[in-house]
């Protein structure tokens, strides 16, 4: 699954360029990492393992992660990298399935996560997690003087008509989790009747997530007061603010069926470069340390899945998590997401 990009993380789509030190590794022989297109690390911190593993990071980027998964699969017989990160809960069980990965067995993997990848049985490492939700513009709210939604159903009423802009789920992995977050909270028949009732009442649906929430979203200039976005966009909001802000103008609305928690790991790849295997193993670890699970909340946005890692001050202050949320198993989302996302085109697009 893809997150946002916020300003100032669009270098990160960019090829990873690792410093002069690290490139001038002559000898050194190379690890293979493949990971979906928001992976952003600071450079310092990559050139250091590659010092202390005695390797040459070579990050292949994969695209989305649904796309990283499907070139996982489709070169499984001559693999393109030696391990993975990137893999989440919505694509765990079609990648088992497919038999691309090996299980790493190294203390990351039996220290306890504070969210499990699944139901933690798999081959997955946890390196973080995050939550898909709704995201409102706290001035558009205060300015008209409308009280907050307290449920989904709230939201098919007069008052809330064309309010909200969420993403297609058939293009869009924020869109599909807020989709799966509707009917594990509200069950699949009573999703879709959700989903035809907010048709009605004027949902938007737009490609992606740059589009809902650069250009509809009232807060950059649209006319849609709620956004699906995610639990960290209120802190980088702060974070990315020019004007230094210390409240965010935006906050989450965490609603029963309306919050899908995203939990992403690292695997190593099967059939990868034997050489490479221990530096493959060290790369997992790195992934758990510290340092990384520090820099991942203000560089892709996510919580740290370390059990007791401590919160940068900007997530700590502005990126609140849901006490609770509805979830669904790795095969439920294998099994129906075609199904699911065929019946939502037909409920809100024909």
């Amino acid at each position: 699954m893809q997150r946002r990009i916020f300003p100032g993380l669009l270098l990160a789509l960019a090829s990873v360029s690792l410093s002069s030190a690290a490139m001038a590794q002559g000898s050194a022989p190379t690890l293979r990492v493949l990971t979906h297109s928001s992976f952003d690390l600071p450079k310092p911190l990559l050139a250091q393992f590659e010092k202390e593993a005695g390797v040459k990071l070579q990050i292949v980027k994969g695209g989305d992660a649904g796309e990283m998964v499907n070139k996982l699969i489709l070169t499984r017989a001559k693999p393109i990298a030696d391990v993975v990160y990137g893999i989440d809960n919505t694509l765990l069980s079609r990648a088992t399935s497919a038999g691309v990965l090996d299980a790493h067995d190294g203390p990351a993997a039996r220290r306890p996560a504070a969210a499990p990848v699944g139901d933690g049985a798999g081959p997955v490492v946890p390196v973080d997690y995050g939550y898909v939700t709704l995201n409102i513009d706290k001035a558009w709210f205060a300015q008209k003087g409308l009280a907050l939604p307290k449920t989904l159903a709230d939201l098919t009423q007069p008052a809330y008509a064309k309010l909200l802009v969420v993403q297609n789920p058939a293009t869009s992995s924020p869109g599909q989790a807020f989709l799966f977050a509707t009917i594990a909270g509200l069950g699949e028949e009573a999703a879709f009747a959700w989903w035809a009732q907010m048709r009605a009442n004027g949902v938007k649906v737009v490609k992606g997530w740059t589009e809902a929430y650069y250009t509809e979203f009232t807060r950059n200039g649209g006319t849609r007061p709620i956004v699906v976005s995610y639990a960290s966009s209120p802190a980088a909001e702060v974070f990315y603010s020019k004007d230094k802000l210390t409240d965010s103008p935006t906050a989450n609305l965490f609603l029963k069926g309306g919050v899908f928690r995203q939990v992403e790991g690292a695997a190593l790849v099967k059939g990868g470069n034997p050489a490479a295997r221990p530096a493959a193993g060290q790369f997992i670890e790195f992934l758990r340390s510290a340092p990384v699970q520090e820099a991942l909340q203000t560089s892709m946005w996510m919580f740290p899945a370390e059990a007791g890692a401590p919160r940068v001050a900007v997530m700590q202050q502005h990126a609140s998590e849901p006490a609770a949320f509805d979830s669904l198993s790795a095969e439920q989302m294998h099994q129906n997401s075609k199904a699911w996302l065929q019946r939502w085109s037909r409920v809100v697009l024909k």
